[in-house]
């Protein structure tokens, strides 16, 4: 009996989740194309579910001085191709490739590689890329 409960207790506190939070971790709020964004860190968060940063662009296609928020790889996915807290902090210059927003008033970008320091981490190995990092 106790199972049911829990079981039960499980499925409605899934279902009391937000769908705008669901739809947060996926790729279908993305334009296809991938894009580049560049810009100075601001804030950087290397937490779960997925690491995101804020990035002031520095200029170009996209309002120069925007803030833009930008998420990445799940941090565990992140060590294993090498980024870690140590390759970035808010100041440092960073250029990201990936995929902006669809909804153009909004300034979201999702990374699938980023270049500071020099370096460039492929934060998200297994998706196809067509766009290389500068």
């Amino acid at each position: 009996m106790k199972r049911l409960y829990w079981a039960g207790l499980a499925a409605a506190a899934g279902l009391a989740l937000p769908a705008s939070l669901a739809a947060h971790h996926g790729w279908g709020w993305t334009q296809e194309e991938e894009s580049r964004l560049e810009g100075e860190i601001v804030s950087i968060s290397f937490g779960n579910p997925h690491m995101h940063l804020q990035l002031r662009t520095s200029g170009g296609v996209w309002s120069d001085g925007a803030i833009w928020e930008v998420d990445l790889s799940p941090p565990i996915v992140a060590q294993a191709s090498g980024f870690g807290p140590e390759h970035a902090a808010p100041g440092d210059t960073a250029t990201l490739t990936g995929h902006r927003a669809r909804d153009m008033d909004v300034r979201g970008f999702k990374g699938e590689t980023i270049t500071v320091r020099g370096r460039t981490f492929d934060v998200y190995p297994q998706r196809p890329k067509s766009l290389q990092p500068q």
